[in-house]
């Protein structure tokens, strides 16, 4: 191969290594991939973030479809050619529940966007397209609705002559909860936990509050004894769908009575409620003791027979009736001679 020949297939090599730069994988925090949907509660940050090589001048685009609604940004990439998209707690409160689509479009070798979004005309343009081609509508009348769109979107990008790339990722909203396991009656002086669970992230602070149901405002010449308690807790990593919480509660100051539980969001509109029941003390059950039934244990008896010896029956020979009727006969005669 001849030095000149060598020089051009290493410029095509080089070229081919960065028309292959993808925008690399997508992680979504809370959450996993687009193949599994996280469950974001509405008012929880989302952050989307990952690698981009090639440092684009203009950064990465990003797209966000959802019901009846579509957003499009823009991320700079760092040094280390990390990049990070966060939705705000506020945006997710505002977010109507349901699953989103989100795509990081990478501008790759021209540092430009070749499909993009027209705002005037709600239209996404294809730029390679001669003066620019619309492709399809994305918002206004007649447009794509998701997941529509997004799949349009990535079939557009996809195309042959263009060399953008682009990673993907998806998330569901759901409308933020907060339940309360069942509590049970408790005594005063006992120590017990109060558990529960939430769709809220880690890390979210949940105020629980344990009042008496006959708590009520006094007057000042009333008494206003108080019985309960109070406190904040962080949400902690559940098995499975739903994160756990947790309040450790000591009766020793409660009265007997029936006590309302509620947990609410610090920052995040939720709460859950429920009653339970704090006695003098709890009724002593005594166990009724199972009966012993005794073995009777018999010594073995053990027969021992002779093959020799043959087994011998006695049988008493009965009493014949002519001596009973002849003893009878003598009594009646000894009786006529003594009356003589």
């Amino acid at each position: 191969m001849t030095r000149p020949l060598r020089l051009w297939v290493s410029i095509l090599l080089v070229c081919v290594l960065l028309a292959l730069s993808p925008a690399a994988a997508v992680s979504l925090s809370p959450g996993s991939s687009f193949s599994g949907a996280a469950s974001i509660a509405n008012g929880d940050p989302v952050y989307i973030h990952g690698i981009a090589t090639g440092h684009p001048q203009n950064g990465l685009q990003v797209w966000l479809f959802g019901n009846n609604y579509m957003k499009i940004s823009t991320v700079s990439t760092n040094a280390d050619n990390s990049y990070e998209y966060e939705l705000k707690p506020a945006d997710t409160r505002a977010l109507a529940p349901g699953q989103y689509y989100v795509l990081i479009q990478h501008p790759m070798m021209n540092g430009q966007f070749d499909i993009y979004y027209n705002a005037a005309t709600g239209e996404v343009v294809n730029r390679q397209l001669g003066t620019g081609m619309s492709i399809f509508q994305l918002t206004g009348s007649g447009s794509l609705q998701t997941p529509a769109g997004a799949n349009a979107l990535m079939q557009a990008i996809s195309s042959q002559n263009i060399d953008d790339t682009f990673a993907a990722t998806s998330f569901i909203i759901n409308p933020s909860t907060a339940f309360i396991d069942p509590v049970g009656t408790h005594a005063v002086g006992e120590q017990f936990t109060i558990t529960g669970s939430t769709n809220l992230a880690v890390g979210d602070n949940l105020l629980v509050e344990v009042t008496s149901s006959s708590f009520k405002p006094t007057s000042k010449s009333q008494s206003a004894e108080f019985s309960g308690a109070s406190g904040v807790v962080k949400v902690q990593p559940g098995s499975g769908v739903l994160n756990r919480w947790s309040f450790p509660v000591d009766a020793s100051t409660f009265k007997p009575d029936e006590y309302i539980v509620k947990v609410s969001g610090i920052t995040i509109d939720v709460t859950g409620s429920t009653l339970f029941s704090i006695v003098e003390k709890l009724p002593v059950t005594t166990a009724i003791p199972a009966p012993v039934v005794k073995e009777l244990t018999t010594a073995p008896v053990t027969t021992t027979i002779s093959e020799t010896t043959p087994l011998s029956t006695t049988t008493k020979a009965a009493l014949p009736i002519t001596v009973l009727i002849g003893a009878i006969g003598l009594a009646i005669i000894a009786a006529i001679v003594r009356k003589k």
